[in-house]
């Protein structure tokens, strides 16, 4: 379906159940996608525009033109906008020679103008803010269009989480895809408890209602894809049979044929050039993903030496930003990671195309999105010679001027949407269990999970414990830390709750936790000991979600997550103020990974070793093992 299409349809086919919602549209007077008329009823008015026959909404002059269609900069021009579409790009000082005025003319004063960026890789969640809340930092960055895998809320709350973030998607002022989420659990109910079950039936149901549903998520179990599992190939199929693309999550040169083969047609997760040059090879698009410096996933400089080293192309090549908190979401947006490609050997048009047009072409939208061709959305930016992002219009709107937002943005931000009662009421756990293992009687090995930077991969040793009369003798000599996972959707009766050792985590005293535990979303408390453990556990029950650092009984920093147990319902301003303290309040406790690394420790789906609420599961043999052994 054309994207002009998708902006307004609301095609409805099926019986509704329960967990499903009625697709609805904001008021027409909201600055949202649905703000700009589908080109099918403007394509007369802009002809006329582009002709000179009458005159455009807003001109914006003097300035240099990016072209990602040519990958050149054209001097001293100007583009005409009509309707929140572009109509043509012209020599500056064209308008004048138009019978009438414009009704408005924006003197860019030699800046470069380019089309909005196009992410087509992120997860919402991560910045632990709602959709609507989003949409101002992804602005003041040039984002003018997402591409969002909602797997963190199917994890909690099923199909009924993703309609409710579809529908606060329809309500921002940004263009906000979802590319269904296709591996909810993200691996079996033996090895981890989730609140989601995202079926292929259910998947197939999200697309057939919600037109801007344009492709399938990640496919993270690539292991079973590559292994022919039924209810995989039935997840593909139910995008592939609607003729939507899928995305991909793959580590290991030796699974890249299977995966292709399967129907994947890009993916992320590619760290290296090798790997990377081998799914060019195999018709996958790559995703580069920039990550900041205080994360574990800034793969982007490696993988593309496929193009700097190896001589590959970079056409079916993007950028992405994969995962953001709101206070990096801030500082590293899209706009930075083309900045990353730069310095990485691409020329400025070539890294600024790989951040709009390449994206908008692998999901078929490049005739909406991604240039600024006659017709297309006046999504635009206004840059530097760096590629800072100075001003961004949004459908032909000034919302960031001096990088700051405008009041049409402020007013639009004003107006969010508000998530039902449900979504406040996702941590259940009827009593607080017992925090830490029991003391071993006698000498025995311990299957410890080690921790190293940047931490992604977690490492599997075996350590020998001593008998001792206490834990902290124990943890002391052998540098371990407590790590508990408890089950937080209700399904098990309180019964959910496993045991763990981190070796080299580096947590000095006090606990901390989390409830946005990948990607089940279960909660994980690390500590020194219980009594802090169990503070950090009230903290999170009593907020309905969070991440917090507790120290000598007392919680010294906190992101309140009442929403799902994943996001905040506050201002991304608000929340990247909480998210800098907690971080500072993180690296003061001594914690050797960053707390969105600490985020990942329960992930089955990354080598080596991981806990879930089900134990300590080795990857990817998919196998639980015991903490202690004789």
């Amino acid at each position: 379906m054309p994207l002009g299409n998708v902006l307004v349809s609301v095609a409805l086919k099926g019986d509704l159940t329960m967990n499903q919602r009625t697709p609805s549209l904001p008021p027409k007077s909201a600055l949202t996608r649905f703000s700009v008329a589908p080109l099918s009823t403007m394509t007369r008015r802009l002809a006329d525009v582009a002709s000179g026959r009458a005159p455009a909404d807003l001109v914006i002059t003097g300035a240099r033109v990016l072209s990602t269609y040519s990958e050149r900069i054209a001097v001293e021009r100007e583009v005409w906008i009509a309707g929140g579409r572009i109509a043509a790009v012209k020599p500056a000082g064209a308008y004048r020679q138009v019978n009438g005025a414009p009704g408005r003319v924006y003197d860019a004063k030699g800046g470069i103008i380019a089309p909005g960026l196009v992410d087509p890789h992120i997860h919402i969640e991560s910045s632990m803010i709602t959709a609507c809340a989003y949409a101002e930092a992804a602005l003041l960055n040039g984002t003018t269009t997402i591409f969002c895998d909602s797997h963190e809320i199917g994890n909690v709350m099923d199909a009924a989480g993703i309609e409710m973030m579809l529908e606060d998607a329809r309500h921002a002022p940004l263009s906000i895809f979802l590319t269904v989420p296709s591996t909810v659990p993200a691996t079996s109910p033996d090895l981890e408890t989730a609140g989601g079950d995202l079926t292929p039936e259910k998947i197939a149901a999200i697309f057939d209602r919600w037109p801007e549903a344009a492709a399938l998520g990640e496919k993270m179990d690539f292991v079973p894809v590559t292994m022919g599992d039924e209810r995989s190939h039935a997840i593909l199929a139910a995008a592939l049979e609607r003729g939507k693309p899928v995305s991909g999550h793959i580590y290991g040169r030796e699974f890249v044929a299977a995966y292709a083969a399967s129907g994947v047609t890009d993916t992320h997760e590619a760290i290296d050039r090798d790997i990377a040059d081998d799914l060019l090879d195999a018709g996958i698009w790559i995703f580069l993903r920039g990550g900041p410096p205080t994360t574990p996933w800034h793969s982007l400089p490696e993988a593309i030496k496929t193009i700097t080293e190896l001589g590959a192309s970079h056409k079916r090549i993007c950028v992405c930003t994969d995962d953001r908190d709101a206070d990096d979401l801030m500082m590293f947006g899209m706009d930075w990671v083309t900045r990353e490609a730069r310095r990485a050997g691409m020329s400025r048009e070539q890294a600024w195309s790989m951040g709009s047009l390449h994206p908008a072409t692998r999901f078929g939208m490049e005739g909406e999105i991604g240039g600024l061709g006659g017709g297309r959305r006046a999504d635009v930016v206004l840059l530097d010679d760096d590629l800072k992002v100075q001003n961004t219009w949004y459908g032909g709107e000034l919302v960031v001027e001096n990088a700051k937002i405008t009041p049409v943005l402020d007013q639009a931000l004003s107006n969010r949407y508000r998530y039902p009662e449900e979504a406040y009421r996702t941590v259940h756990i009827p009593s607080v269990p017992k925090l830490v293992p029991e003391l071993p009687s006698d000498a025995c090995t311990a299957n410890v999970i080690r921790v190293a930077l940047p931490g992604i991969v977690l490492f599997h040793d075996k350590v020998q414990l001593e008998k001792a009369d206490s834990w902290d003798v124990l943890l002391s000599k052998n540098d371990l830390t407590f790590v508990t996972v408890i089950e937080r959707h209700g399904r098990t009766g309180g019964e959910g709750v496993a045991y763990g050792l981190l070796k080299d985590f580096g947590l000095k005293s006090g606990a901390v936790a989390s409830s946005v535990g990948h990607d089940s979303h279960n909660i994980i408390v690390a500590g020194t000991n219980e009594a802090d453990m169990r503070v950090a556990l009230d903290a999170l029950i009593q907020s309905q979600g969070g991440v917090c650092v507790v120290d000598g009984g007392k919680v010294v920093a906190m992101v309140p997550l009442p929403i799902a147990g994943l996001l905040s319902d506050k201002r991304v301003t608000e929340v990247a103020e909480e998210t800098r303290a907690l971080k500072a309040a993180w690296e003061k406790a001594g914690c050797k990974i960053p707390y969105m690394g600490f985020n990942l420790i329960p992930l089955s789906v990354i080598p080596e070793i991981r806990i879930t609420d089900k134990g300590l599961v080795l990857v990817p043999e998919m196998e639980l093992v015991p903490l202690l052994e004789g």
